[in-house]
């Protein structure tokens, strides 16, 4: 692979994402293919108690007092000033912006720099864009105004996890001609760590693992562990995650416990170790409202599981419904109780699936794949005229 070049021999790149645990899990490949070229490797994000260990890696860490949920002005302000000081001091060759908020606070910071490179990451449209209650409307309103001005630099181009993200966003206004546009499916899976296990001894397990926000589908998950039990269809139904109050979605805690007391599923906290957490369970379910592209369901299938999940942006990207697992209408527990049914009497359908799932993965979606992809949009951004075409595709 070609080595990425800058005007400096050390080019510095500036990683902006709001929690430094999301950069260990979804950019950590990437910035160390980075640091290995012999780049400088900035992070910027909210210390979450990781500084140490991301400067173990090589990477200089700047604490960014940044919060995902807050829309108090003042604060907002404070956290853009921060941004606008980094940019500043480092004078990055480029900047990698993942997610809405960095994306805005970092490209308008770009912009106001001398129209930096940046990589502008959308890996989702979250609460703002899927809530029609007037104050996310407003939201809405502001976000879209801001990413018109952040896409207009003509040296950025704007990332997605899939096509439909990017198409709500040119429908709005907010992308238009001439701009650049990447659609790179995901942010990669370790599939040597997401490795195929068999299935373990006793009653089927089905696996919901993911911040307990309702937008999740935690609810129906509840509700279709309930069904099942109704049915009389033996299998373990596990809620593995963590409340999230940051989130407007986010289920109270006392909710989570009253579904713990009705022993309608079972509750475990979060889990570090996400390969032995996969391999404990025979299905994942995931019912989620909307997504970017949901790595969990990527690490599932890595790991050979079959899946049940919502016929969504996103979650569709993944599965292939009847193939490597089911799609079901978001929101319809019965739907979604029916298919895990399924799932839990045909163990030949279910390994079937993951074998699928996983050759799927291999093929599409694994972190060699995903790193070459976005090296490739690096060496676009210090080399304009080394444009791939099979790579960066303009907004028809």
């Amino acid at each position: 692979m070609d080595k990425i070049h800058a005007a400096n021999e050390r080019p510095r790149v500036l990683y902006l994402v709001i929690e430094d645990y999301y950069f260990l899990s979804h950019r950590l490949p990437v910035a160390q293919a980075m640091l290995a070229q012999g780049a400088e490797v900035y992070v910027m994000a909210r210390d979450g108690g990781l500084r140490e260990h991301l400067e173990r890696f090589g990477f200089r860490v700047i604490p960014w007092r940044a919060t995902r949920g807050s829309l108090n002005p003042f604060r907002e302000f404070i956290s853009f000033i921060e941004v606008l000081r980094a940019f500043r001091r480092i004078k990055p060759d480029f900047a990698h912006h993942v997610a809405l908020k960095p994306v805005a606070y970092g490209g308008l910071a770009a912009r106001l720099c001398g129209e930096v490179p940046a990589v502008n990451a959308i890996n989702g449209l979250g609460h703002a864009f899927h809530s029609e209650s007037m104050r996310m409307r407003l939201v809405r309103w502001m976000w879209l105004r801001v990413l018109r001005i952040v896409f207009a630099n003509k040296h950025a181009v704007a990332l997605f996890q899939n096509a439909e993200n990017r198409d709500v966003l040119v429908q709005s206004g907010a992308l238009s001609d001439g701009q650049r546009v990447v659609v790179i499916r995901g942010s990669g899976v370790d599939m040597q760590k997401f490795a195929p296990v068999p299935e373990p001894p006793g009653p089927p397990v089905v696996l919901l693992p993911a911040r307990f926000l309702w937008a999740k589908g935690v609810a129906e998950f509840v509700e279709a562990a309930r069904i099942v039990r109704e049915r009389n269809v033996h299998a373990r139904f596990v809620l593995a995650g963590t409340c999230d109050p940051e989130n407007p979605a986010s289920i109270p805690q006392k909710q989570i416990e009253a579904w713990e007391r009705e022993r309608a599923v079972e509750v475990m906290p979060w889990q570090k170790d996400m390969p032995a957490l996969l391999g404990s369970c025979h299905i994942v379910a995931y019912p989620t409202y909307h997504e970017g592209l949901p790595k969990t369901l990527l690490e599932a299938a890595s790991c050979g599981r079959a899946i049940v999940t919502t016929d969504v942006p996103g979650a569709r990207e993944v599965v292939r419904d009847g193939q490597n697992g089911l799609l079901v209408p978001p929101k319809d527990p019965t739907a979604l109780a029916r298919a895990i049914e399924q799932l839990v009497n045909n163990p030949k359908l279910r390994k079937e699936m993951g074998r699928r799932g996983r050759e799927r993965v291999r093929r599409e979606f694994s972190s060699e794949i995903v790193v070459a992809q976005t090296l490739d949009i690096y060496r676009t951004l210090l080399n304009p005229q080394a444009i791939a075409a099979a790579t960066i595709a303009c907004v028809p």
